[in-house]
């Protein structure tokens, strides 16, 4: 897409916004960020500091924009989310105030632990004090669903896919044997999704968000940001504030291979819909790979028996 092209989108969608109504296009200036699924943008203005959010082709497919608008906001509400000035539930069209001084996190640049430490704070405040989402993220349900729509395209699936899926079916049992109250939570932590100023963390995107159990989000981040063990460690105890239960540390883990099981499905998805911005078969297959190589392991029984004791 050409970059004439591009701000002629950019400017479209802004004049769509209460907040813009009046500004001058000679006094835009526009600035491409990063994106997997979106198109997001840097807005200068003299309204201030804004990023704009354009959904991708095929998101309203799998995504409610009514739930994350509720998610957006209510993350916002308790300083977490960057302020959400604009939602448009139809179009998916989203803007929000720019954070100052944040620096987005990678796998780098999370091998820093005050990062680590700053992410789980900020995850945690959500759990604990957000307003409910209007949704359940229900993993094993979202993998149905995300087969029946590829199913529906006669989209190939990595060699094993439904093996690995039936062995799942110990995991699903042993959390259901101990279910735990379900929170308001990310349920998409990239690591690209953390904004870190040094003195607290915000964490974007809440397209995928609903009630879950919380150690998903600190297991999806672990995997998402390459965590090693000194990483899983300084997430865990500045998460719990002193050593992790057991049950929980456990639960942490099988959630890095579900998690893994869900987005190798995004990943095809994303594949069948001929998404430019990666290889997302190669992604697909890298992260099925890794779901089967941690339910293999040794110690993955052992977790999977401290969630059943709880």
């Amino acid at each position: 897409m050409s970059a004439d092209i591009d701000r002629n989108d950019v400017l479209t969608a802004m004049r769509g916004i209460d907040l813009f109504k009046d500004v001058p296009e000679n006094a835009i200036k526009l600035e491409r960020l990063g994106g997997l699924t979106n198109r997001n943008y840097r807005i200068d203005s003299p309204r201030g500091r804004h990023v704009l959010r354009i959904p991708g082709a095929g998101t309203s497919e799998y995504i409610s924009r009514k739930n994350e608008a509720h998610a957006a906001r209510s993350a916002a509400k308790v300083g977490v989310n960057a302020d959400v000035v604009h939602f448009d539930e139809t179009t998916g069209v989203m803007l929000c105030r720019f954070v100052d001084g944040g620096i987005t996190l990678n796998v780098e640049r999370f091998k820093d632990l005050g990062s680590v430490q700053r992410s789980a704070v900020a995850l945690k405040r959500v759990h604990d004090n957000a307003a409910p989402f209007l949704n359940r993220f229900e993993l094993f349900q979202m993998v149905d669903e995300y087969l029946d729509i590829l199913a529906k395209r006669n989209a190939p699936l990595p060699d094993g896919y439904h093996d690995v899926k039936r062995e799942a079916e110990a995991v699903r049992a042993a959390l259901n044997a101990r279910p735990l109250p379900i929170k308001p939570c990310h349920c998409d932590p990239l690591a690209e999704n953390f904004l870190d100023t040094g003195e607290r963390v915000h964490v974007i995107d809440w397209e995928y968000a609903g009630n879950n159990d919380p150690m998903w989000d600190l297991g999806d981040v672990s995997v998402e940001a390459a965590f090693g063990r000194d990483q899983d460690e300084a997430l865990l105890e500045a998460y719990f504030g002193g050593k992790a239960p057991a049950g929980d540390r456990g639960r942490m883990v099988l959630y890095k291979a579900m998690c893994d099981l869900l987005w190798t499905l995004w990943g095809i998805i994303q594949h069948v819909n001929q998404n430019p911005a990666d290889d997302f078969w190669a992604y697909a297959v890298n992260r099925f790979e890794r779901c089967k190589k941690l339910m293999g392991s040794p110690d993955f029984g052992k977790h999977l028996q401290s969630v059943k004791n709880g």
